[in-house]
């Protein structure tokens, strides 16, 4: 995709949701560490059925530490994994205590270094927490990349780069929810809403069933 059609393509989106947010439920920066974390290969309105009750009584690391993993197991018991996931919760909660003065680290090494946060979990705390500009690649900004033209790569590794080299800069503080958003809710992984898609004449995917916007 052109670099003029990029730009049309966020503004659009832009249009559409002015300030996205994220669908995860949180109140602070370490709320939200362990609701990214919760989130891997679950959804967003699982993970909040889960965390509301939660971090109703639990929500700093001191407090999710000394439920134990047994303890917030009972918690978390509806989302997928979630027995190696309260393992990786505790296991982040008394790093963060220990070596953090118990706050969430504005550092991707040491985000990456936490137990159950990768490369695009820190991406998203980066991001959604403190504000930086970075673009956390998914399952559906994944496809949206590669689907439209705007982002191809075999990874999302290799996604995630080619999105930073192209994203005007004026974008990319929400370029992440714009882009996931639209995957999530019209450039759907089965049944696409072409009609109903704002870029459908800049996506360049050839079984799009729309050529201009509705």
């Amino acid at each position: 995709m052109k670099p003029a059609a990029i730009d049309t393509f966020y503004a659009r989106l832009a249009a559409r949701m002015p300030e996205p947010k994220s669908e995860l439920n949180y109140h602070n920066p370490y709320t939200l560490l362990v609701a990214v974390v919760l989130s891997a290969q679950a959804t967003d309105v699982g993970v909040n059925k889960a965390t509301g009750p939660l971090f109703a009584v639990a929500d700093t690391p001191e407090k999710i530490a000394a439920l134990g993993v047994e303890g917030l197991s009972r918690y978390i018991r509806t989302i997928g994994l979630y027995n190696m996931k309260a393992k990786n919760v505790i296991a982040l909660s008394q790093i963060l205590l220990r070596e953090h003065g118990g706050e969430v680290p504005r550092d991707r090494a040491a985000l990456e270094a936490l137990p159950g946060v990768g490369r695009k979990t820190a991406n998203v705390v980066l991001n959604v927490a403190f504000g930086e500009p970075t673009i956390a690649v998914d399952t559906h900004i994944f496809r949206v990349g590669n689907r439209t033209g705007l982002a191809r790569g075999k990874t999302p590794d290799a996604v995630e780069k080619v999105l930073e080299r192209v994203t005007p800069d004026r974008w990319k503080l929400h370029a992440h929810h714009w882009l996931i958003l639209h995957g999530r809710y019209t450039c759907k992984a089965r049944k696409p809403l072409c009609p109903a898609c704002p870029v459908a004449d800049l996506c360049e995917w050839p079984e799009k069933t729309a050529s201009v916007p509705a």
